[in-house]
């Protein structure tokens, strides 16, 4: 007697999986989207900061790699990882959740509905607003270990220093940058992932395939879109550690965009365009194609 081993669709399987599994799910596939990512958003880091040392001027991704890896070793394109996967598997945790959730609520799961895309755009900006206050600490621990010859080898020391030195604030100074990035980022990304997801496989049927490419597609545009703000955000989060007095005081976005246009023109906020794309592409299909897996598989 042969058994039929009957093959699970993911998309045939009820958008509702409920909101545990869709939490489990987006941890697991946040971890591995910043971990697998890391040293190109460590290069990207570097690049949107002002160096006041000739040594951290960069004058592209691969310019960047080469100099790091020679001059400081390959594990200071590693260093903050560590914030990044203690906060990514709670903030994704909890974005996924609440992205799922909302879209439930507004009827962006009934087939068929005809303001589908605007229920996808309200749970992606929400599910962001809730996982941004969670995640926006472990940022600017990452960051400042990012950076050029920091002093910094531990996250919790990293945390400890910043807080002594700088106050509560200081993890929270570049949060409604934050959110003025990705709120957008996030309805731009769930909403062309959606689209390009039901236009490149419209029956459902399980297709990593086209998880990769509409992943890819949708961090790209999101990403290159929302620059110029991630470079304010860049700016804002190290303030701390510049030795340059109008950079160190720098308030709020505003200020952060004074700053580049006078110092760099136009071309300041496309700081770390590059990087960004190359690494929301490959990390958001990474992260998509995981999230649809493990989903199901929780799910199963």
């Amino acid at each position: 007697m042969v058994e039929v081993v009957e093959e699970i669709e993911y998309e045939a399987l009820s958008p509702n999986a409920g909101l545990g599994v869709n939490m489990a799910a987006g941890a697991l596939a946040g971890i591995t989207e910043h971990a697998v990512m890391f040293p190109v958003d460590s290069i990207k880091t570097r690049m949107q900061v002002f160096a006041t040392s000739p040594a951290a001027v960069y004058t592209g991704v691969g310019n960047a790699f080469t100099r790091i890896s020679s001059t400081e070793g390959m594990r200071a394109l590693w260093r903050g990882v560590s914030s990044v996967i203690m906060g990514a598997g709670p903030a994704h945790a909890v974005h996924f959740g609440a992205y799922e959730l909302v879209k439930e609520f507004a009827g962006g799961n009934v087939e068929g509905a005809s303001n589908q895309w605007i229920a996808t755009s309200l749970a992606g900006a929400s599910a962001t607003i809730a996982s941004d206050a969670l995640m926006n600490p472990f940022d600017v621990i990452k960051q400042r270990m990012q950076l050029h010859k920091s002093e910094f080898r531990s996250a919790v020391v990293c945390a400890r220093t910043v807080y002594r030195n700088e106050g509560l604030g200081a993890f929270y100074v570049s949060y409604p940058t934050t959110l003025t990035m990705t709120v957008p980022f996030t309805a731009v990304q769930f909403t062309v992932y959606e689209q390009l997801k039901t236009l490149l496989n419209p029956g459902g049927a399980y297709s990593p395939a086209t998880h990769i490419v509409a992943g890819g597609l949708s961090g790209a545009v999101a990403g290159a879109v929302t620059t110029p703000l991630d470079v304010a955000k860049t700016i804002l989060q190290t303030r701390g550690t510049s030795a340059d007095p109008e950079i160190r005081h720098v308030r709020g976005l505003a200020d952060a965009f004074r700053i580049i246009w006078q110092r760099d023109g136009l071309r300041g906020f496309a700081r770390g365009l590059s990087p960004r794309v190359l690494t929301f592409m490959p990390s958001n299909a990474l992260c998509w194609l995981s999230y649809e897996f493990f989903k199901a598989a929780i799910r199963d």
